[in-house]
């Protein structure tokens, strides 16, 4: 891990995130469980999330191997690919913590060969990646404010700036590309960062480019990744008290960083959330 990148982080032992709860989605593997390592390291208590139980439970057993607490760490399981469960997720999540400090949206698959639409008929990289974190924020926006200083770190992609949104075809069933699906999910969480802290509640929204790590992710883009520790202290340096951040904004290197134009845009960025509402209606 470079050194720039080691030195953003505070010691372990300081436990700056001690009294505080955090939820990863996508924990199992790769940034996901790194940020749900470091977030321990860092004393928080960690709501670990996987796709199944037994995928849950295995990435809990791997966290105390390597050193986490078991008294740390919780774990729920939901199935992005269908929106019913993030709404049970969510609820789960509320009843078992009074509040909820940080909320990293993480998980993510790669788009498809070919154009996969999931039981709720949504193109899957897009309900995965994108309106699940949309519903999931929605839902928890109570212990979120309960927190009154919680954080929401949306994990993003360099990709999201070649992309567009196709508003007449949002699966893409037309004309698909498995690049463009899912660089159309990034666009979309990206673009719904600021939305997911409304005024008032005191949180805080912000997305990142986690750099190109060798993840499941990686042969989309067709490169050596870095170790997928190396992403993870970029997500973690954002949920420290000590990082200062600007809400909605989208950081890479732990900067500021350009974004597509559309994220600035307060009338994509309406359309998108209406767009996103009337595709997890069903939930």
């Amino acid at each position: 891990m470079p050194d720039a990148v080691l030195s953003s982080l505070p010691s372990p032992a300081d436990r700056v995130l001690s009294n505080r709860t955090a939820l990863v989605t996508g924990a199992s593997s790769g940034i996901g469980w790194e940020s749900a390592r470091l977030l321990a390291e860092h004393g928080a208590t960690v709501i670990v999330h996987a796709s199944t139980a037994a995928e849950g439970e295995e990435a809990v057993e791997r966290l105390v191997a390597a050193g986490a607490e078991r008294s740390q760490l919780l774990t729920f399981s939901a199935d992005f690919t269908r929106l019913a469960a993030v709404s049970v997720l969510a609820a789960t999540v509320a009843r078992t913590v009074p509040a909820l400090d940080l909320l990293v949206n993480n998980a993510a698959v790669m788009a498809p060969e070919r154009c996969t639409l999931t039981d709720d008929g949504n193109e899957v990289s897009l309900q995965v990646n994108f309106l699940a974190a949309h519903l999931l924020t929605r839902h928890l926006q109570g212990p979120l404010a309960a927190a009154w200083d919680a954080r929401v770190v949306n994990v993003s992609s360099s990709l999201h700036r070649t992309a567009a949104m196709n508003w007449t075809d949002p699966h893409r069933v037309k004309k698909y590309s498995r690049v463009a699906a899912y660089a159309q999910s990034q666009l979309a969480l990206t673009m719904a960062t600021r939305d997911m802290a409304p005024e008032g509640t005191g949180t805080t929204a912000v997305s990142l480019n986690p750099g190109l790590c060798d993840t499941a992710l990686l042969p989309l883009y067709g490169r050596v990744g870095a170790p997928p520790a190396e992403g993870a202290a970029a997500v973690v340096r954002l949920c420290l008290p000590g990082t200062a951040l600007v809400n909605g904004a989208y950081y890479d290197g732990g900067e500021i960083a350009q974004t597509a134009q559309a994220v600035h845009e307060e009338r994509s960025r309406r359309r998108l959330a209406k767009l996103a509402d009337q595709l997890v209606a069903s939930a």
